[in-house]
């Protein structure tokens, strides 16, 4: 059979709403010097050594969008690499750490203690850490086990977290490449997240058996040419410059299948998209039946979101970028919202002309490192905006406006000092339709605090040598009056007052101290002030505000210990 009757007939298989995606691929360019595969945003160390390297001038990235690839990480290393002598001590281990853990996509072979097998720098078997690794001219691939244990000792209850999986990564050709990440998380007390909870603890939907239990499947596939990515991808994104939290999409929600695209045709230039199939947990009645056996089947209402940024670079280490969302549903993917580069919310006026319109909103997002050693920072959620507002005293926009900034590298090379201040107005992230709040499995996408809140932080991190990091860190966070979206209540919900009162209030100073004695094995310990209060106010207790954004054992003044490890992320 011809190629061309093979290809009509793989066309006429797909549904038609998704033949732009291999319009894509058919349209990239053959020859690729690049493969994309998600180094998770967990890898908090990994990400926040990568950002102090940029501040201080020794690499350029854009820190607004995150995961970045493997491959891009083991860029930035070996950049970084080429400028050792700019390196102290102390950051020359960590690098030392994370190019062994980049060594497939160095094209080189992770050597580890404990061999059971090694192969002509083709294949390698160790124990510590244990990982399989192959490479050849066509294929790479590396799989390892996961698993973690945390113990915390807190002045209300001792509890045990424990995570267990299996991960892994290929590349395969010259531009596909693909991973998966199998994780199943246990908890011996109560869980960690709920969706009304104040934390930013990773989240998920727990099963309530001895304990508190979820799973967490990622992974994604991925065709990558000279100056792009395409991807079909189930994982979690970062948007935003921050150092407590984004305020645009903060990756705390159940990861999602979506499809992503990434370019840089120039090095002024990136633009970011993804089409994300969100879980209402609405259910729509229509379609819900009753079995032959008499259950419920129960079915939810469809959800979605397409967003995009666009990131430009006028000046050296100057990066502005804007972009905007929508959040849709009770319609099947729409192929207007495939179309990347949209302004979603114009579209959205001629789809739903005249009737309810969908959830749109805009970001923003400044970031400067013209000043070596220093890092000034700025985002805005844009939920809801009017002129009129701005010049009426006694209205507010829908917004979340997040600043900083950080100092790396001065005055002393292995300090850093991140200080950060992040002001939400009432109703920013919610949206009166039910289907078409900024949220997926009831997880808000955007600040953990939500809306009508305030977040002070501040914290200090030093390396020390053997990729040992250590970090102090204070957060002040409160939460105003917890308004219901209501446009028809007595008060008009753009005039609600912001922040007049409290409902609940967090304090919170923490020491921690990590080490990587292997790459990929991380232990850690941290010791944990916590103050958390609730208020009488709105005709509800302070009791009830207590119990809604925050877990019990963290009730009132407490001291919490934590010690643990983690083999993988």
């Amino acid at each position: 059979m011809s190629k061309s009757i093979l290809l009509q007939l793989a066309i006429k298989s797909l549904n038609q709403s998704y033949l732009w995606l291999v319009f894509l691929l058919l349209a990239a360019p053959l020859v690729s010097k690049s493969q994309h595969i998600n180094e998770h945003i967990q890898n908090q160390g990994l990400y926040t050594f990568l950002d102090e390297l940029a501040t201080s001038q020794i690499i350029e990235l854009n820190t607004a969008v995150k995961p970045y690839s493997r491959l891009t990480i083991a860029g930035f290393l070996q950049q970084a690499a080429s400028d050792r002598d700019k390196l102290s001590k102390a950051q020359q281990d960590h690098l030392k750490l994370w190019l062994k853990e980049f060594a497939l996509e160095t094209d080189t072979l992770k050597t580890g203690k404990l061999t059971l097998f090694h192969h002509s720098n083709r294949s390698s078997l160790h124990l510590l850490p244990p990982e399989f690794s192959y490479r050849d001219n066509n294929f790479r691939i590396l799989l390892r086990p996961v698993y973690g244990i945390r113990f915390m000792q807190n002045t209300n209850t001792n509890q045990t977290a424990s995570i267990g999986g299996i991960e892994g990564v290929a590349y395969l050709g010259k531009n596909w490449a693909l991973y998966a990440s199998l994780r199943d998380n246990y908890n011996s007390g109560e869980p960690f997240t709920k969706p009304e909870y104040f934390t930013q603890e990773p989240a998920g939907n727990y099963k309530f058996t001895k304990g508190s239990e979820y799973s967490e499947m990622r992974g994604g596939i991925t065709y990558s040419w000279r100056w792009g990515t395409f991807g079909f991808v189930k994982d979690h994104l970062a948007w935003g410059d921050n150092a407590n939290g984004s305020n645009i999409l903060s990756g705390n929600t159940p990861s999602f299948p979506m499809i992503t695209l990434k370019i840089k045709p120039v090095k002024w230039f990136e633009f970011n998209y993804f089409h994300g199939w969100l879980v209402s947990e609405v259910i729509d009645s229509t379609r819900s039946y009753y079995t032959a056996s008499g259950d419920y089947k129960a079915v939810f209402r469809k959800k979605f979101i397409a967003a995009n940024l666009y990131t430009f670079t006028p000046l050296k280490r100057l990066n502005i970028s804007v972009g905007n969302a929508i959040i849709y549903s009770d319609m099947n993917v729409q192929p207007a919202y495939l179309i990347p580069f949209s302004f979603f919310k114009s579209i959205d006026h001629t789809i739903n002309y005249n009737i309810e319109n969908q959830n749109s909103m805009m970001f923003l997002n400044l970031s400067s490192r013209q000043i070596r050693n220093l890092h000034f920072y700025f985002s805005a959620f844009i939920d809801e905006f009017s002129l009129t507002r701005v010049t009426d005293k006694t209205k507010h926009n829908f917004i979340s406006l997040k600043g900083g900034f950080s100092v790396a590298g001065w005055p002393f090379q292995n300090l850093s000092l991140n200080a950060e201040l992040t002001h939400t107005n009432p109703n920013t992230f919610e949206h009166y339709t039910e289907t078409t709040t900024y949220e997926s499995n009831k997880y808000n996408l955007g600040h953990y605090l939500r809306s009508n809140s305030m977040d002070y932080y501040l914290s200090f991190n030093y390396l020390l040598p053997h990729a040992i990091r250590i970090k102090a860190s204070y957060n002040y966070a409160y939460h105003g009056n917890d308004y219901d979206y209501d446009y028809n209540g007595s008060i008009p919900v753009d005039q609600l007052p912001v922040l007049e009162q409290k409902s609940w209030s967090h304090q919170n100073f923490s020491l921690h101290a990590e080490i990587y004695p292997v790459p990929n094995l991380r232990l850690f310990t941290s010791l944990s002030f916590d103050i958390i209060e609730g208020y009488d106010l709105d005709g509800k207790t302070a009791q009830f505000y207590l119990d809604k954004f925050s877990p019990k054992y963290l009730h009132g003044n407490t001291t919490s210990l934590i010690l643990g490890f983690n083999l993988g992320i």
